[in-house]
């Protein structure tokens, strides 16, 4: 029996400065983007808002909700927050998460963990956590992460969310018109992790052994993975992942200020759409033409 897939993209992470939720999302409704209200998750940490695409994955605007300062040092609070992944994260891109199991009997890690084991790529992901969030209607959701452990580099490394509590709860595709954006935004044609030259194929090594797919494309410059999306039907509108090293002098200033991680974000866009590249104004955004 085939296990589940480790490949399908479930949402892009976008972090704005503690308590800007509401600026993020009109920075992004300004973009052409239609913003809907998300919540606040378990523990009052953070809170976020979601940009819900056709192909079933979205974008998450999140932020702390408060600056670090705002609580005691030493504190219980305190500590949590320091101790959050992204809690050192400079604003933009930080983060993507690929879709998690729903079996609670089914560990994404052991699956991974074993895939490396016989690579010998080195990459090992920790147990499942548990996870949830508060929507604004009042609902509860809830569901595990599997993130990479704390060697590993986390936001050039995807994270796994697997839904306890059902998808549409977390991401709300129905009415319709909630995936429905100015900007011909469908849904995304790649996520491009930028990383040194030097850790390219070690960077590939992992990354295969975490997708459970060789690159479909590699040249001196880099790799690409074909992903899938959480809606099935839409071959046209599947994503890729990239991962690469700087091309320019900005590229190699990013990853020298940033450290490795995402750098660009692309939407597959309808013949109406926008065009050319745009920010978000903390992370870069290329909009892709499909022909439908």
């Amino acid at each position: 029996m085939l296990g589940p897939s480790t490949k399908i993209l479930d949402h892009i992470v976008h972090l704005t400065p503690p308590g800007t939720v509401e600026l993020a999302s009109q920075q992004f409704r300004d973009l052409g983007f239609n913003v809907i209200p998300g919540g606040t998750h378990t523990g009052g940490l953070t809170a976020n808002a979601l940009v819900v695409l056709a192909t079933g994955s979205y974008l998450e605007l999140i932020s702390f909700t408060h600056p670090a300062s705002h609580y005691p040092p030493s504190s219980p609070d305190r500590r949590k927050r320091d101790s959050n992944p992204w809690s050192h994260k400079h604003p933009g891109w930080i983060d993507y998460a690929f879709l998690g199991a729903s079996d609670p009997d089914v560990s994404i890690a052991r699956i991974i963990n074993e895939r490396a084991r016989l690579d010998e790529s080195g990459v090992m992901y920790d147990p499942e956590v548990d996870g949830g969030r508060v929507r604004e209607d009042g609902k509860t959701l809830k569901w595990v992460i599997t993130a990479p452990s704390e060697e590993q580099r986390r936001g050039s490394l995807p994270f796994f969310c697997g839904d306890v509590t059902p998808r549409e709860w977390r991401v709300p595709i129905d009415p319709p018109s909630n995936s429905k954006h100015p900007s011909g935004a469908l849904g995304i044609a790649h996520v491009r992790i930028l990383v040194v030259a030097e850790s390219l194929d070690t960077q590939s090594a992992q990354l295969t052994s975490v997708v459970g797919d060789p690159p479909v494309e590699h040249s001196l410059s880099g790799y690409t993975w074909s992903l899938e999306t959480p809606h099935s039907g839409l071959e046209a509108l599947k994503p890729r992942l990239t991962l690469s090293a700087p091309v320019d002098e900005e590229e190699e200033t990013y990853l020298a200020e940033r450290g490795p991680g995402v750098y660009e974000v692309a939407f597959w866009v309808g013949p109406e759409g926008k065009e050319g590249t745009s920010a978000t104004p903390y992370g870069k955004i290329v909009w892709r033409v499909k022909a439908m």
